[in-house]
């Protein structure tokens, strides 16, 4: 790849500071025009926040931008996007009762003019045919086929990131953000993706992604830069020869262990049995359908699954913070059908939620009265043992290694791995029969990865029954030793983890049975 033409974007000496953070320390970026730009590093490491500033989301204090050469001041969305610059979130910034249509023009001063134009005339009437007929060119031009009159919440989630990209690409944007893309789509959705920014960068366009998945920057990046603590320890070109160990090592400063050697078991008593369960979503609408699963003691049973068909709703229902429309569960032939949290916790239930911060933890709360919520009732009489519950909190955030200053701070300051590693040692300290992990490893970078999913092995070998729940076909392939597809609320299979593939499973996942 040639470097003649100016770069597309060049962040010099950048450095961002939030209260006791230092986001970004320095940091120099250059992307080239028409190349796939992979930025990779661990949670706090400063990649969402370089890129929030190129959006114009955030002001550094020091440093200076250039765009294809000229250097600019980048102080809000709107003149990142007359810079042709535009960022796809991950959780998507879409009106879920508006049309595809609707979405895309949402905001734009004139709908019909072409890129880089506007502001230049309002229309007094709205031609949605007109617009309909834009979207269908771009849409045609880059392979991101949706149906303008669809409303966004029928809809898949790799449509609606379809939505997002052509949003961006409607409006004359040359140079994409995507923060961590694949992260809740299919084997199949990611693979189209992929080509899909091969078709862009076709076209001119410059691609920056964020990702933890390391195959996928193997695959489908030109370059990558790799920040650790907030400044940049590596920045190379994407070969044949790269690999996933070497970007993990340059992420986190030693070697990763990626490969999780499992030994053949045998599994007896049943641990949880599920008998045609169903339950209703927010809306009052069937989330879960005839749902039968059985986990026996010491295994792991993975529920692979494009998000929102049925994932939450069943993890909120074994938990007993949903109630149950038809059939029955229980743990070790107890009965836990409608019972309350309490009775469920009990019984032997631990629970890491899809939501660490909302579900999963009390931000505003310190570590040590974090853990207290599992332990506020272990001391008869009105009183907490507090000394007690301090001495534990200090051990177990010295035993899961909790980057912390203090079992004082309060939880909301921790980073997201650090903050998941303090949910799950809250969580085994109930000495559990069944961990229900939701997603457990979705957001976190390689090193909080493997601290998470070791603890998940040691529970199973010591007979404990884990449910986990994940939309990463890697992490259900290296800990599940079954795993049962959800789509539509239904089990469409459960198949052998040594028999399965990715694609049958990716399949399941879109709706489609296999032989």
């Amino acid at each position: 790849m040639t470097t003649s033409a100016p770069l597309a974007v060049e962040m010099r000496e950048i450095t961002k500071r939030f209260p006791g953070v230092l986001a970004n320390d320095s940091v120099d970026l250059t992307v080239d025009q028409g190349e796939i730009h992979a930025l990779l590093g661990e949670n706090g490491a400063g990649k969402s926040t370089l890129m929030n500033i190129l959006a114009g989301l955030y002001l550094p204090e020091e440093g200076h931008v250039l765009v294809h050469g000229r250097s600019v001041h980048v102080d809000s969305p709107k003149t990142a996007f007359d810079l042709g610059i535009a960022m796809v979130h991950q959780h998507f910034k879409l009106v879920m009762n508006q049309t595809v249509a609707e979405n895309i023009i949402l905001g734009l001063d004139d709908p019909y003019c072409a890129p880089g134009e506007q502001g230049r005339f309002k229309p007094l009437q709205l031609d949605m045919q007109r617009v309909q007929r834009r979207i269908a060119e771009v849409s045609e031009q880059y392979d991101l086929h949706v149906d303008p009159e669809a409303f966004v919440w029928q809809l898949s989630v790799g449509e609606q990131q379809r939505i997002e990209i052509l949003k961006a690409l409607y409006r004359g944007a040359d140079i994409l953000i995507l923060d961590e893309p694949t992260a809740v789509l299919t084997p199949q959705e990611a693979d189209a993706l992929g080509q899909t920014m091969q078709r862009m960068v076709q076209e001119g366009k410059t691609i920056i992604f964020i990702s933890h998945k390391l195959d996928e920057v193997t695959r489908f990046a030109d370059r990558v830069t790799v920040l650790r603590q907030g400044r940049v320890v590596a920045s190379e070109d994407v070969t044949g020869q790269t690999s996933a160990a070497h970007l993990a090592e340059l992420m986190v400063g030693r070697s990763v262990i990626f490969r999780i050697d499992k030994e053949e078991q045998e599994f007896d008593e049943v641990c949880l049995e599920v008998e045609g369960i169903g339950c209703l979503n927010d809306k009052r609408l069937p989330a879960l359908r005839d749902v039968s699963l059985q986990i026996r003691r010491g295994e792991i049973l993975g529920i692979a699954g494009v998000a929102g068909n049925g994932q939450k709703e069943l993890a909120e229902l074994l938990t007993g913070l949903r109630r149950a429309t038809s059939g029955r569960f229980s743990l070790l032939g107890q009965d836990l059908t409608n019972k309350t949290p309490r009775t469920i916790i009990d019984a032997g239930i631990a629970h890491v939620p899809e939501s660490r911060i909302h579900v999963g933890s009390v931000g505003s709360m310190n570590v040590a009265d974090n853990i207290a919520l599992k332990h506020y009732r272990d001391r008869p009489g009105p009183f907490l043992d507090r000394d007690g519950l301090d001495k534990m909190s200090a051990e177990l955030v010295e035993e899961f290694n909790v980057d912390t200053p203090g079992i004082t701070t309060n939880a909301g300051a921790l980073s997201g791995g650090n903050l998941q590693k303090l949910i799950l040692a809250r969580e085994l300290t109930t000495d559990p029969k069944l961990i229900i992990a939701a997603h457990p490893t979705q957001g976190l970078d390689v090193g909080a990865t493997e601290t998470v999913r070791q603890r998940l092995l040691e529970q199973q070998a010591a007979g404990v029954a884990v449910l986990l729940i994940s939309e990463d076909l890697d992490e259900l392939f290296s800990l599940a030793d079954r795993v049962a597809v959800l789509n539509g609320g239904r089990v469409m299979g459960v198949v052998d983890i040594g028999a399965a593939t990715r694609e049958e499973i990716g399949l399941m996942m879109a709706g489609e049975q296999t032989a």
